[in-house]
């Protein structure tokens, strides 16, 4: 049984989300203590972690950029805060999920099992690997070979090397551009549904490879 960490200052909203979780079979325990969480997150004994942003002795972005120092427990901040540079500022520190209050409790058990996927995924079925040939600016899919344009095999590359890792658009155009020229947003954009138009055309089962995350950016979703 997967045990989540949850660190939160309202009791009540805390003990809504262990009600619900444990209802959902996962085993929880509750702080509202960010020196607590370190602490208890040192433990290594929790799969992953809820950390509020707001906590009564220290603020959750320090709390996840310590918690990074030494470990990969997935790590989910839920806040009021609702500005973009908060968003991408806690998914660049290393959190794996953003979750904006008020939120639903059956909204937060759904996204704690999609993290938990992410980190733990099963193997994928043989025809569903993804390799990628930088000599033929290929990926490969099993037997499926997808011809890519430079700008595509890019962003595939940095995609593929953190799976599950949600890149903004402004950190893509970083990776892919290295002569800094100037691009919008939509030609990002552009490129990602060519790409993963590709992509779902050469899988066996129309996995679609690139998720969204609605006003934050992009992600390799594996099988």
């Amino acid at each position: 049984m997967s045990r989540i960490l949850i660190v939160e200052d309202e009791p009540r909203l805390s003990q809504l989300v262990a009600d619900y979780l444990a209802h959902a079979h996962f085993e929880t325990e509750q702080t509202d203590s960010a020196k607590a969480a370190i602490t208890l997150a040192e433990s290594g004994r929790f799969d992953a972690m809820l950390l509020d942003l707001m906590l009564p002795d220290g603020d959750g972005m320090e709390v996840c950029k310590s918690i990074r120092k030494h470990s990969n427990l997935p790590i989910l901040m839920i806040t009021a805060r609702v500005d973009e540079v908060d968003r991408l500022l806690g998914l660049e520190l290393g959190a794996d999920d953003y979750i904006c209050k008020p939120f639903s409790p059956r909204e937060v058990v759904a996204r704690v099992k999609a993290v938990l996927r992410r980190a733990h995924p099963e193997p994928a079925p043989a025809g569903q690997i993804l390799e990628l040939d930088p000599e033929r600016y290929e990926a490969r899919i099993g037997s499926q070979h997808i011809s890519l344009t430079a700008i595509e095999f890019a962003l595939m590359q940095t995609l593929a090397r953190h799976p599950g890792r949600i890149w903004s658009r402004d950190q893509l155009m970083d990776e892919i551009y290295q002569d800094h020229r100037v691009v919008s947003d939509r030609t990002i954009d552009s490129h990602i549904r060519k790409l993963r138009k590709k992509l779902t055309e050469h899988s066996d089962d129309a996995h679609d490879w690139i998720g969204s995350v609605y006003g934050v950016g992009y992600r390799l979703e594996t099988p």
